[in-house]
């Protein structure tokens, strides 16, 4: 069943948390390793979700705030330690945060979803100094992949935008944002038990040579 990603999120909520998701590892795992030093910074979460990334920001000794389009979500971020009260109901075109008063903000695994992705680069551009984004790698839409979840034995399928690297890159030299770093990273070892555990170990060789997730992190100018 394909629904918007709003309405698929709202679904997911209750049991985002629970399931082996190797896509969420795999960005997880390679992220932390270029993100930088996170602690006593400002850090942000745009479509922060169940708060995964508020919460290792937050063992590294960041300030942690994070925004998001699911009431759902956030209810489910406001219960784990340390993130109620940081949290807030907005999108990344209109973020509720001064100027320049965050040090990083961090959209993963998100920016299909916008219906307006100049805006929302613009927006993080405005209020933080450097912007990393992460998504699934136009490559992998290319060959096939598809944005889905299962729950209570419905497959849900998300709508999402799908969008070129260049168009990427676009959206980031609009805002005023200089390219520091990018990765594009492939399913590995770490990843493997999370096929075995979802029942899908026999697609994982095959999965393995497409590039998975494009990670790319800017400054502003």
């Amino acid at each position: 069943m394909l629904v918007h990603a709003l309405e698929g999120h709202r679904i997911w909520s209750a049991e985002y948390d629970a399931q082996p998701n190797p896509l969420l590892a795999l960005e997880t795992r390679v992220l932390r390793d270029h993100i930088g030093r996170l602690a006593d910074c400002a850090f942000l979460d745009v479509a922060a979700g169940t708060g995964r990334w508020m919460r290792i920001a937050q063992s590294c000794g960041a300030r942690v705030f994070g925004v998001d389009l699911c009431p759902e979500m956030l209810r489910c971020a406001a219960h784990k330690p340390g993130l109620a009260g940081h949290l807030a109901l907005a999108n990344a075109c209109e973020l509720p945060l001064r100027s320049s008063s965050i040090d990083v903000a961090v959209c993963s695994l998100a920016f299909g979803y916008f219906s307006e992705p100049r805006s929302a680069m613009h927006g993080m551009a405005r209020v933080a100094r450097s912007v990393i984004i992460s998504d699934l790698h136009p490559a992998a839409l290319v060959a096939g992949w598809t944005r889905g979840f299962r729950v209570a034995g419905e497959r849900y399928e998300l709508e999402h935008r799908p969008y070129s690297e260049r168009e990427l890159q676009g959206y980031a030299y609009e805002a005023g944002l200089m390219q520091e770093w990018k990765v594009e990273a492939h399913f590995g070892e770490p990843e493997r038990e999370l096929f075995v555990r979802a029942g899908k170990e026999q697609l994982f060789s095959e999965l393995q040579r497409i590039p998975a997730v494009l990670i790319a992190g800017w400054r502003r100018t």
